[in-house]
């Protein structure tokens, strides 16, 4: 594995005080190990604030540079990772995501206990978890007027507020269903304990390759959540004239779609995540921990 010598460090947006303890003593930290600490440009403000000025050992990158880095430590949640996940363009460093709150799903590290585990990543003492990002593309009249990704998940639902909408889904040529209700979420493996499960849709197991469609509020019994491999496209569109549809991916990104358009879901196989795995968190203990957080003990 190649030496780690320039790490950048991405933050949760708008949050300054929940930074003021952890960030200074990581980025002495981490320049007592002669490392080079990168930050984006556009925190330059926030960090004056947390480090109380002193920026002596602090570089600044634009957004643009930050995938040229040996290492990406994010420091947020699951959605900070995500937004910096999204924005890939090639295979990106390897990415240390750090949760700042309570478990996540996508981020392998507690702030309370990530350095020993970030000391053995810096030696090189370290296994990757690779996952795949998914293309959105929206066509007009066959020519392409948008492109995004997700990582978790796609969904698509009605502009208009408590308005029932009919979507016209099809993979690959073939019609699957015309589907009355509040919407449909189209997730990735990694994105099935989101938004899909608390519509009803399976766990997916991330070693799984395969894209789960989950009806939201479907107005027939007889749309269930359907699991297609994610080898195969998945088009969708309004099936009736005039009706607007929303398409957010990610919960981070949000577009308007008309009736003339259509909507194509891909893998995009060229281009993958790499995570630092946590050596003492498996995928079960996970699902088990998150899902028991927060109950209360029965007597």
């Amino acid at each position: 594995m190649a030496q780690i010598k320039n790490i950048t460090i991405v933050l949760k947006p708008k949050v300054t005080a929940e930074f003021e303890g952890i960030l200074p003593n990581l980025s002495h930290w981490l320049h007592r190990r002669k490392k080079n600490i990168h930050f984006l440009k556009k925190e330059e403000d926030r960090l004056n604030k947390i480090f109380k000025g002193d920026l002596k050992n602090i570089n600044f990158v634009e957004e643009a540079e930050l995938f040229k880095t040996d290492l990406i430590i994010t420091l947020g949640g699951d959605g900070t990772l995500i937004g910096v996940s999204r924005n890939i363009k090639k295979n990106s460093p390897p990415i240390f995501g750090v949760n700042m709150g309570h478990l996540g799903f996508i981020t392998e590290f507690s702030k309370l206990e990530f350095f020993d585990q970030l000391e053995e990543t810096l030696r090189g003492n370290y296994k990757l978890t690779n996952l795949s990002l998914y293309q959105v593309e929206v066509f007009k009249k066959n020519k392409s007027t948008f492109k995004g990704y997700f990582l978790n998940d796609l969904v698509i639902n009605n502009n208009q507020i408590s308005r029932m909408l009919t979507l016209s889904v099809e993979s690959e040529g073939e019609h699957i269903y015309n589907l009355s209700g509040d919407g449909l979420i189209i997730s990735s493996p990694i994105g099935s304990t989101a938004y899909s499960l608390a519509a009803g849709g399976p766990i997916i197991n991330p070693k799984v390759n395969a894209i789960t469609l989950t009806p939201i509020c479907a107005h027939s019994l007889t749309h269930r959540p359907l699991v297609i491999p994610d080898t195969a496209s998945v088009t969708v569109k309004a099936a009736k004239p005039d009706e607007m549809i929303k398409l957010t991916l990610d919960g981070q990104q949000a577009l308007i779609v008309n009736s003339n358009e259509t909507v194509k879901v891909s893998k995009r196989k060229s281009i993958s995540v790499q995570l630092i795995k946590n050596s003492d968190r498996t995928y079960f203990r996970t699902l088990k921990e998150k899902f028991t957080h927060g109950t209360r003990e029965m007597k």
